[in-house]
């Protein structure tokens, strides 16, 4: 990924978004809802690796920005049933709220405290969205009034495009000077100030860029579905899933992240066959990608075309 320039690795994306806008065509609606819930989780761990894979935030608990910008868009929706967008902006800005909560301990507090913090937050909206049933409709779920669309092609679309979107963007940000930044306070943060860049403010803006696509493509998930959980959404397996997406498709790359949620997805449904044992075959082979091959998927991918 290295060797290769951002515009080159944007037009790849884009060229692949493109092929892939074409599936509908040829594929059922049912391989698309799978495909349309893996880019957004996609970018759910596209997301969660800024944060950690350059800013260096150990942050254990990604489902409170997806929760809160999900629940917050959604609750605004069963209100007041204004226009999608409206709930959808609601939501990013609640999750980006949310965001710069999590981010005053991270600039107090290093390594397992913080993460440790994020899992706190984590239980704490599970207890909110439990006890006030009234408004989240507690453990049963919360049903939304509007969806996007009933068409399985457009709902594909749409997240396929947000995806690519959201790529092209945090992409772009992990190779600016910004980027750079963030990677050098993630390695080390006291010599990347006395460098004099201002790391606090770096990765305040690194919790505002992830908290904001995850709340976003939280509301967009919740107005797929039609309904929200807080077991589709906000439990810590969900967010351990996302994790595993991130560093299955390779740490750092923000574009892996993509690979390895499809990966998993599509694993789940092949081996749904084996009931419980699928988490655990699924949860071994991810193993084996990170242990065999550090750099992910997307480094063995780019490693291969390199040697051909």
């Amino acid at each position: 990924m290295r060797a290769l320039s951002t515009t080159r690795v944007l037009l790849i994306v884009l060229a692949v978004a493109v092929v892939a806008a074409f599936l509908p065509f040829w594929f059922s609606g049912y391989i698309l809802g799978l495909l349309t819930l893996a880019y957004y989780f996609g970018v759910f761990a596209m997301a969660w690796d800024l944060l950690f894979g350059f800013a260096g935030e150990v942050n254990f608990g990604p489902t409170f920005l997806i929760g809160t910008g999900a629940y917050t868009a959604g609750i605004l929706d069963n209100l007041y049933q204004p226009p999608i967008a409206v709930c959808l902006v609601a939501g990013a800005l609640a999750a980006v709220a949310g965001g710069v909560i999590l981010a005053l301990p991270a600039l107090r507090v290093r390594g397992p405290y913080f993460g440790l913090t994020t899992l706190v937050a984590v239980l704490m909206l599970q207890n909110f969205i439990v006890v006030d049933a009234s408004l989240t409709g507690g453990e049963i779920g919360l049903t939304v009034p509007d969806v996007i669309s009933v068409s399985d092609a457009t709902n594909y679309e749409i997240a396929l495009w947000f995806m690519a979107a959201s790529a092209a963007i945090l992409f772009s940000l992990s190779r600016s000077p910004v980027g750079l930044i963030l990677q050098a306070s993630g390695q080390d943060a006291v010599q990347a100030g006395a460098l004099g860049f201002n790391v606090t403010k770096h990765k305040l803006a690194a919790f505002i860029i992830s908290a904001f696509f995850s709340g976003l493509a939280g509301g967009l998930l919740i107005f797929y579905l039609g309904s929200a959980s807080v077991g589709t959404l906000v439990d810590i397996t969900v967010g351990v899933q996302i994790i595993i997406a991130a560093v299955l498709g390779g740490r750092r790359t923000i574009l892996g992240a993509v690979l390895g949620a499809v990966f998993l997805i599509a694993m789940s449904e092949a081996l749904r066959p084996l009931g419980d044992l699928s988490n655990f075959v699924v949860s071994a082979l991810a193993l084996v990608v990170v242990l065999l091959f550090p750099s992910g998927l997307l480094g063995l991918l780019t490693r291969s075309r390199e040697t051909v």
